[in-house]
């Protein structure tokens, strides 16, 4: 059985989704200690305790001491079972990380499978529906990958409340995936979705985003949506070479709108200056994919905790290596799979 540090790294729940991810795909039992050292709350939270028992179905796998607040618990894989599926979190959690553990087994089954997720759809730290549905699960698709998903319900933190489904196609084989050119802008737009919160919230932040970002006034896009709960989200979408990347900022208490709209901007800058088609956050998301297509690359940007944590945990499952190399001196770094 193998045995991982849960406060490696970035010290989150990076290492317990990946080890559950590949646990169940290699057929490798494991046990994990000090589950999210590295938090103030250390321990599986509901969103992880989910993606524990997510996995536990998915993989008729024998779980012992996973519980709320658990610290360390063992998981040993059986076999993987095409299904109907529903996972409630319970709270406002990612119901997105936890789709995003179980995906890559689901990939593995003998037949399609249906997922219904209830919680949070839209989380500060994670990716949210839009990102999931525009920029993932597209760039997956290249690599043989069919999923279709539909939002029911948006969920913020922290009423939660979210709802939606995906139907999962199965795709025994992955085809390695290569992005390395950014290629020219071909549309950029600024989501900005208030739930039971003043509209006006929604339409100066994109307006604001726009103006900062040179943008012309009808790539403001402010919306009302229902939900559970207060809520708002500014999300900035940019189109290069025929691929999305998303930047998000979330509105909280005693935060101006302007205020959204800049930590969005800066975050956008950064990716337009260096002259990379794949963002930080992308780059994570991706590593799995690709190391279970045993090959790949792309390039992106200075790589995160959580994709260096990724990548050590990937090697400890899978007979690959990753390569992480820094591009002319700049913040451009090309990171492929080599074995």
């Amino acid at each position: 059985m193998l045995t991982l540090d849960g406060s490696f790294g970035e010290g989150g729940g990076q290492v317990v989704r990946t080890a559950l991810t590949l646990s169940m795909i290699t057929g490798t039992p494991f046990r994990i200690e000090r589950v999210r050292a590295g938090r103030k709350k250390p321990g599986l939270l509901r969103q992880h305790l989910t993606c524990v028992k997510a996995s536990g179905r998915v993989a008729s796998a024998r779980v012992t001491g996973a519980e709320l607040g658990a610290t360390s618990f063992t998981f040993e894989p059986g076999v993987i079972n095409a299904g109907e599926y529903e996972f409630a979190i319970g709270s406002a959690g990612s119901t997105i990380l936890v789709f995003q553990t179980i995906l890559p087994a689901l990939l593995k089954a003998n037949a399609p499978s249906r997922v219904t997720l209830k919680g949070g759809t839209h989380n500060p730290l994670a990716p949210t529906f839009d990102y999931l549905e525009r920029v993932f699960l597209p760039l997956i698709a290249r690599m043989g990958v069919a999923v279709e998903v539909k939002l029911h319900k948006p969920g913020f933190f922290p009423a939660g409340g979210g709802s939606w489904h995906a139907l999962v196609q199965p795709a025994r084989e992955l085809t390695a995936l290569v992005i390395e050119e950014a290629g020219p802008t071909s549309a950029q737009h600024a989501r900005a979705d208030v739930a039971n919160l003043p509209f006006d919230i929604a339409e100066r932040e994109a307006a604001e985003a726009v103006r900062l970002m040179s943008w012309p006034a009808k790539a403001a896009l402010p919306r009302s949506v229902n939900a559970d709960g207060h809520g708002n989200v500014l999300a900035l979408e940019i189109w290069r070479g025929g691929m999305a990347e998303i930047f998000t900022a979330f509105g909280a208490r005693d935060i101006t709108a302007e205020q959204v709209a800049a930590d969005a901007v800066a975050e956008a800058r950064d990716y337009i200056a260096a002259g990379v088609p794949v963002g930080p956050h992308l780059a994570d998301q991706l590593l799995v994919p690709m190391a279970l297509a045993g090959g790949g690359s792309f390039v992106t940007m200075r790589p995160t905790a959580h994709t260096t944590t990724n990548i050590s945990v990937i090697e400890k499952f899978l007979p690959v290596e990753f390569e992480v190399k820094q591009i002319d001196g700049k913040n451009r770094w090309r990171i492929a799979v080599v074995s």
